[in-house]
């Protein structure tokens, strides 16, 4: 199959030819559909985060099921499905208590000394976050995919996958935003534009957008948000504590930067929860003051927008096709394999929300 293999960080992609190996016990193999230009993949491919070489990255798919090995009991042949980077075990304490974001057991990955899932000549490739999707087929554990309705188109499902799951997540998991509540969402790629739309699905009062690009801030406008600022602005903050009269029950941050997050934790009003979703810097740290603890402010993480993929992609799939997702929005352009170094160079000058791989 064809696939953008990464040698090394910061060089380009390589499409090249990589064998797929057959499916085992418990491995689905998809023909992978779509697949969506996300900014956690930039972090690997430009030597941010460490990863094992040589690499196929891409973890936001969506594909058809072509076959299944023996055991496998979620999907079947000619299934729809997204995949999901947190592929869950079902048994550590984790899944049991009903984190399976935070699963990393080995059981959903080959044990050593088994044959690799790919293999670029008789070199092994590593496989990225469960999936490397950047590629005309994925090979990955039952537990990282689930199927969802035919009605559901594929380059929109995708985005299902890390984008819409993450900030969607993190309104409806990680902070459980109570109808009324005030909610901002700091940084409105497709993780934030996501997450200014489930708010809106979730009833929230005021919902507000930072962003430095006017025409994200109007998409942010588009998808739910009722006010949005220019978060390049000094005033920014100020302006968003004014408005709702002490601050935000809610923050989101959205985007991985430093100043992004403690922009989260400046708009807070007493009471108010920061929750950072952003890839940061590794050796960043993020904290709150004195004053902050005294006036009951709340940081949190949310991988994956703490999800229950099984369930919750199947519901976003219902809100998308009931009108209440708003996915053709998020989309900013739908591009061949060979241009994804194109992808990620648009990527990297920040001004473009979602791409999306598609293969013919």
């Amino acid at each position: 199959m064809k696939a953008a293999v990464l040698f090394e960080a910061g060089q380009p992609l390589r499409i090249e030819d990589v064998t797929i190996a057959k499916p085992a016990a418990h491995e689905v193999l998809i023909r992978t559909a779509a697949v969506g230009v996300c900014r956690s993949d930039l972090h690997f491919v430009d030597g941010a985060y460490p990863h094992a070489m040589p690499t196929i990255p891409g973890h936001e798919a969506a594909g058809v099921v072509e076959a299944v090995g023996e055991e496998v009991r979620c999907v079947k042949v000619g299934d729809h499905v997204v995949t999901c980077l947190s592929a869950y075990c079902g048994q550590c304490e984790y899944c049991v208590t009903g984190r399976m974001s935070l699963c990393i057991d080995a059981a959903v990955r080959r044990p050593k000394g088994a044959p690799p899932r790919l293999m670029l000549g008789d070199v092994p490739v590593a496989q990225m976050l469960n999936l490397s999707a950047y590629a005309e087929m994925m090979l990955v554990h039952e537990h990282a995919c689930v199927a969802i309705d035919r009605d559901m188109p594929l380059d929109r499902a995708a985005l299902l996958g890390c984008a819409v799951t993450t900030g969607a997540g993190a309104v409806f998991n990680t902070t459980d935003v109570t109808p009324g509540e005030t909610v901002c969402v700091v940084g409105c790629g497709g993780i934030g534009l996501a997450a200014v739309n489930a708010a809106k699905i979730a009833g929230a009062g005021r919902i507000i957008a930072l962003d430095p690009v006017a025409e994200k801030r109007a998409m942010a406008e588009k998808l739910g948000a009722t006010h949005s600022f220019d978060s390049a602005s000094e005033t920014a903050a100020d302006e968003v504590v004014a408005l709702t009269r002490g601050g935000v029950h809610h923050a989101i941050e959205a985007v991985g930067r430093p100043q992004s997050a403690a922009t989260a934790v400046k708009v807070l009003r007493r009471g108010g929860t920061a929750t950072i979703l952003g890839m940061m810097p590794l050796g960043e740290k993020v904290g709150l003051s004195a004053m902050d603890l005294l006036a009951g402010k709340r940081l949190q993480g949310g991988l994956m927008g703490s999800n229950r993929f099984p369930v919750d992609i199947p519901r976003l799939v219902d809100f998308y096709l009931r009108g209440l997702l708003d996915l053709d929005t998020i989309i900013a352009g739908r591009l061949p394999l060979d241009r994804i170094n194109q992808a990620f160079d648009e990527l990297r000058r920040g001004e473009t929300t979602r791409s999306v791989v598609t293969f013919a």
